[in-house]
């Protein structure tokens, strides 16, 4: 039977562990949370998408049965059909569709990257394909289509967290590793510092910036990696880097071992939540004083956070502003309130499901 209303949504996420690990081929921890974008459609006869997205005061129409040329940075939701016409799908109708979210846009709680998880789910939907049904196919269209189109330098931890959802680990290697892990977590405070931020700039300086560290080291040890184990000779290499390159590799590497002890930490028999909260301190330590992308006012946000009785707290995403989360089960509310009087936004969340068809 012809389909002619369609609905889809995807969550936003947390990265728990392993910020700015993704794009070096590290582990990451992160889950999908409950604030989700969510796109309703309708079929027309024209060959056009059209668009509404009266959130950020925006509509868009464009050919559904044509290559389309880009009008603006980052137009996902044309590159998104572009790349899944090149696979061969054809759009024999437009869709008359509506979005709408309730993620805070452009505050590291992956947004944009939930938008096209959730934009690709529906193209798929519309042709009636059956990668549809399959989450981390969805996933890596989206990761084509935000940030491989647009040669971004982001990984593709937001695109699996919301096409996934849960909890889960990812690790880079020769082929990606996704693993569901168990979820016992309780209540998060998600809360925005109403500070916009520069994703890609911050991504790019810190990637190009540790690259440039490797690449020092191997002059020395051809062999190093950032998977490598720390011995004397790596540290002594280390520590010769030029000072910004020697913080940067220095953080990536904690990080790196934080996120490890993370994982066990899910496949225990018994979750640790104080020493979970305990991570994502040391975590919020490495942004501050090693990759330096934490400003005055989420410092405050997190202090705050665990003065409120948080068990650990850490910015969320790429830094230098946006939203920070802490881990409060049992006490969500009171750091929720003691939030509120810094001027931001916080909402009380819980893990939830991945990408997913609503019903109409």
């Amino acid at each position: 039977m012809e389909r002619t209303e369609i609905k889809v949504s995807a969550p936003g996420r947390l990265c728990l562990l392993g910020e700015h690990q993704d794009y070096f081929g590290l582990p990451i921890l992160a889950a999908a949370i409950g604030l989700r974008i969510t796109i309703s459609g309708r079929k027309n006869p024209s060959p056009i998408f059209r668009l509404n997205l009266p959130d950020i005061h925006d509509e868009e129409h464009f050919p559904a049965d044509q290559e389309l040329p880009y009008s603006q940075e980052r137009d996902y939701l044309k590159s998104a059909v572009n790349i899944l016409r090149r696979q061969g799908l054809t759009f024999s109708s437009g869709w008359d569709c509506e979005v709408h979210g309730t993620i805070p846009i452009n505050s590291g709680t992956a947004s944009s990257s939930s938008l096209v998880v959730a934009w690709i789910k529906f193209l798929l939907e519309s042709t009636a394909d059956n990668r549809a049904q399959n989450a981390p196919a969805i996933a890596e269209l989206a990761f084509q289509a935000e940030v491989g189109e647009f040669q971004e330098p982001g990984g593709k931890m937001d695109h699996y967290a919301s096409a996934v959802g849960g909890v889960i680990s990812l690790h880079f290697g020769k082929t990606l590793a996704v693993k569901s892990l168990p979820n016992p977590l309780g209540e998060f405070v998600l809360a925005d510092s109403l500070i916009r931020k520069n994703t890609t700039g911050t991504l790019g300086f810190i990637k190009s910036h540790v690259f440039n560290g490797i690449q020092h080291i191997r002059q020395t040890l051809p062999e190093f990696e950032l998977t490598s184990l720390l011995g004397e000779r790596e540290q002594s290499e280390i520590d010769t880097l030029p000072e910004v390159e020697k913080r940067l590799v220095k953080g990536t590497l904690i990080t790196r071992d934080l996120t490890a002890e993370g994982e066990s930490l899910f496949l225990s028999s018994d979750f640790d939540h104080f020493r979970f909260g305990e991570l994502l301190n040391l975590q919020q330590d490495v942004v501050r004083d090693y990759l330096q992308i934490s400003v005055p006012k989420i410092d405050r946000m997190i202090e705050t956070s665990l003065q409120a009785g948080a068990l650990g707290a850490k910015i969320n995403g790429s830094g230098q502003g946006g939203c920070i989360f802490a881990y409060a089960p049992g006490k969500a509310q009171d750091v929720a309130e003691a939030l509120k009087a810094l001027d931001t936004k916080p909402t009380i969340v819980n893990i939830d499901h991945g990408v997913r068809t609503e019903q109409v």
